[in-house]
Protein backbone atom coordinates (compact mmCIF):
# COMPACT_ATOMS: atom_id res chain seq x y z
CA UNK A 1 0.00 0.00 0.00
CA UNK A 2 1.07 3.73 -0.70
CA UNK A 3 1.99 5.64 2.41
CA UNK A 4 -1.29 7.26 3.42
CA UNK A 5 -0.81 11.18 2.65
CA UNK A 6 -3.83 13.85 2.11
CA UNK A 7 -5.07 14.34 -1.36
CA UNK A 8 -2.48 12.08 -2.72
CA UNK A 9 -2.96 11.52 -7.00
CA UNK A 10 0.13 9.77 -7.12
CA UNK A 11 -0.53 7.10 -10.36
CA UNK A 12 -0.47 3.29 -9.20
CA UNK A 13 2.90 1.89 -8.59
CA UNK A 14 3.72 -1.86 -8.98
CA UNK A 15 2.55 -3.28 -5.39
CA UNK A 16 -0.83 -1.24 -6.20
CA UNK A 17 -1.17 -3.12 -9.42
CA UNK A 18 -0.12 -6.44 -8.30
CA UNK A 19 -3.01 -6.20 -5.70
CA UNK A 20 -5.56 -4.89 -8.93
CA UNK A 21 -4.47 -8.35 -10.27
CA UNK A 22 -5.02 -9.97 -7.03
CA UNK A 23 -8.72 -8.49 -6.63
CA UNK A 24 -9.62 -8.75 -10.45
CA UNK A 25 -11.38 -11.80 -10.01
CA UNK A 26 -13.88 -11.17 -7.20
CA UNK A 27 -14.09 -7.43 -8.89
CA UNK A 28 -14.17 -7.72 -12.45
CA UNK A 29 -17.82 -8.80 -12.49
CA UNK A 30 -18.90 -4.89 -10.76
CA UNK A 31 -18.12 -3.79 -14.49
CA UNK A 32 -21.51 -5.32 -15.80
CA UNK A 33 -22.66 -2.19 -13.77
CA UNK A 34 -25.00 0.18 -15.85
CA UNK A 35 -22.87 2.83 -15.15
CA UNK A 36 -19.12 2.91 -13.86
CA UNK A 37 -17.67 6.26 -12.68
CA UNK A 38 -14.57 6.92 -10.83
CA UNK A 39 -12.24 9.61 -8.98
CA UNK A 40 -10.23 11.75 -11.36
CA UNK A 41 -6.88 10.49 -10.06
CA UNK A 42 -4.88 8.57 -11.75
CA UNK A 43 -4.97 5.78 -9.33
CA UNK A 44 -8.60 5.64 -9.52
CA UNK A 45 -8.67 5.86 -13.17
CA UNK A 46 -6.13 3.46 -13.51
CA UNK A 47 -7.63 0.95 -11.60
CA UNK A 48 -11.15 1.24 -13.07
CA UNK A 49 -8.76 0.71 -16.38
CA UNK A 50 -7.47 -2.31 -15.41
CA UNK A 51 -10.62 -4.05 -14.07
CA UNK A 52 -12.09 -3.30 -17.63
CA UNK A 53 -14.94 -0.57 -16.12
CA UNK A 54 -14.25 2.75 -18.76
CA UNK A 55 -15.63 4.63 -15.57
CA UNK A 56 -15.99 8.20 -16.58
CA UNK A 57 -14.16 10.45 -13.82
CA UNK A 58 -16.02 12.37 -11.57
CA UNK A 59 -15.02 15.69 -10.05
CA UNK A 60 -17.16 15.01 -7.19
CA UNK A 61 -15.79 11.83 -6.18
CA UNK A 62 -12.48 13.62 -5.44
CA UNK A 63 -10.41 13.27 -2.63
CA UNK A 64 -10.75 16.16 0.49
CA UNK A 65 -9.11 19.35 -0.87
CA UNK A 66 -5.97 19.51 1.85
CA UNK A 67 -4.52 22.72 0.71
CA UNK A 68 -1.07 23.00 2.01
CA UNK A 69 -1.38 19.87 4.34
CA UNK A 70 -1.37 17.81 0.07
CA UNK A 71 1.07 15.26 -0.24
CA UNK A 72 2.01 15.28 3.36
CA UNK A 73 1.01 12.38 5.99
CA UNK A 74 -0.73 13.32 8.97
CA UNK A 75 2.11 12.45 11.53
CA UNK A 76 4.45 15.26 9.01
CA UNK A 77 1.73 17.50 9.31
CA UNK A 78 1.15 16.83 13.27
CA UNK A 79 4.79 17.67 13.75
CA UNK A 80 4.82 20.89 11.93
CA UNK A 81 1.26 22.16 12.84
CA UNK A 82 0.16 20.03 15.98
CA UNK A 83 -2.57 22.90 17.15
CA UNK A 84 -3.76 23.28 13.18
CA UNK A 85 -4.40 19.15 12.93
CA UNK A 86 -6.33 18.97 16.59
CA UNK A 87 -8.78 21.84 15.22
CA UNK A 88 -9.16 19.90 12.22
CA UNK A 89 -9.90 16.67 13.90
CA UNK A 90 -11.94 18.29 16.59
CA UNK A 91 -14.61 20.50 14.31
CA UNK A 92 -15.34 19.54 10.88
CA UNK A 93 -16.40 23.21 9.77
CA UNK A 94 -12.21 23.97 9.98
CA UNK A 95 -9.95 24.08 6.98
CA UNK A 96 -6.69 24.89 9.36
CA UNK A 97 -5.30 23.41 6.01
CA UNK A 98 -6.52 26.62 3.62
CA UNK A 99 -8.77 23.78 1.58
CA UNK A 100 -11.76 21.58 2.11
CA UNK A 101 -13.75 21.36 5.72
CA UNK A 102 -14.16 17.50 6.41
CA UNK A 103 -18.33 18.58 6.64
CA UNK A 104 -18.07 20.12 3.20
CA UNK A 105 -16.35 17.01 1.51
CA UNK A 106 -18.96 14.66 3.25
CA UNK A 107 -21.57 16.97 1.83
CA UNK A 108 -20.00 16.85 -1.97
CA UNK A 109 -19.65 13.32 -1.51
CA UNK A 110 -23.30 12.78 -0.41
CA UNK A 111 -24.44 15.04 -2.88
CA UNK A 112 -23.13 12.84 -5.63
CA UNK A 113 -24.84 9.59 -4.12
CA UNK A 114 -28.03 11.24 -4.09
CA UNK A 115 -28.15 12.90 -7.51
CA UNK A 116 -27.49 9.10 -8.96
CA UNK A 117 -30.58 7.51 -10.89
CA UNK A 118 -32.82 6.41 -9.12
CA UNK A 119 -34.37 3.29 -11.32
CA UNK A 120 -33.26 -0.36 -10.20
CA UNK A 121 -29.57 -0.19 -12.21
CA UNK A 122 -26.49 -1.21 -10.88
CA UNK A 123 -23.56 1.68 -10.60
CA UNK A 124 -19.77 1.30 -9.61
CA UNK A 125 -17.73 4.14 -8.58
CA UNK A 126 -13.74 3.19 -7.94
CA UNK A 127 -12.50 6.11 -4.96
CA UNK A 128 -10.28 6.78 -2.53
CA UNK A 129 -10.90 5.42 0.98
CA UNK A 130 -11.60 8.57 1.77
CA UNK A 131 -14.25 9.18 -0.38
CA UNK A 132 -15.99 5.99 0.45
CA UNK A 133 -15.41 6.89 4.09
CA UNK A 134 -17.56 10.05 3.20
CA UNK A 135 -20.64 7.94 1.41
CA UNK A 136 -20.75 5.86 4.18
CA UNK A 137 -21.01 9.12 6.59
CA UNK A 138 -23.92 10.72 4.38
CA UNK A 139 -25.80 7.32 4.14
CA UNK A 140 -25.62 6.39 7.36
CA UNK A 141 -26.66 10.03 8.34
CA UNK A 142 -24.21 9.70 10.82
CA UNK A 143 -22.65 12.64 12.92
CA UNK A 144 -19.49 14.22 10.25
CA UNK A 145 -16.97 13.49 13.09
CA UNK A 146 -18.08 9.28 12.84
CA UNK A 147 -15.65 9.68 9.75
CA UNK A 148 -12.42 9.77 11.70
CA UNK A 149 -13.70 5.86 12.90
CA UNK A 150 -14.58 4.65 9.43
CA UNK A 151 -11.63 2.42 8.15
CA UNK A 152 -11.72 1.57 4.42
CA UNK A 153 -9.10 -0.68 2.65
CA UNK A 154 -7.93 -0.53 -0.82
CA UNK A 155 -10.03 -2.67 -3.20
CA UNK A 156 -12.95 -3.27 -0.46
CA UNK A 157 -16.36 -3.13 -1.60
CA UNK A 158 -19.43 -1.68 -0.30
CA UNK A 159 -22.72 -2.11 -1.59
CA UNK A 160 -25.67 1.04 -1.19
CA UNK A 161 -29.04 0.15 -2.34
CA UNK A 162 -31.39 2.60 -1.48
CA UNK A 163 -32.64 6.38 -2.32
CA UNK A 164 -31.38 9.57 -0.86
CA UNK A 165 -32.35 10.08 2.45
CA UNK A 166 -32.64 6.13 2.63
CA UNK A 167 -29.53 4.49 2.04
CA UNK A 168 -28.35 1.19 3.48
CA UNK A 169 -25.01 -0.62 3.47
CA UNK A 170 -23.99 -3.64 2.68
CA UNK A 171 -20.01 -4.28 3.72
CA UNK A 172 -17.76 -6.90 1.82
CA UNK A 173 -14.35 -8.76 3.01
CA UNK A 174 -11.28 -7.86 1.11
CA UNK A 175 -10.41 -10.96 -0.39
CA UNK A 176 -6.74 -11.74 -0.96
Amino acid sequence: MLAERFDDDRPLDEAGWYEVQLAAPRLIPLGAAELRYCSPTPRSRATGTALGYAPLAQPALRDCDMGRWRGHTLAEVAALEPAAVDAWLADPRTAPHGGEPLLAFITRVGGWLDTRPADDGAIVAVAEPAVVRAAFVHALKAPPPTYWNVDVRPLSTVTLTGHPGRWHLELAAVAG
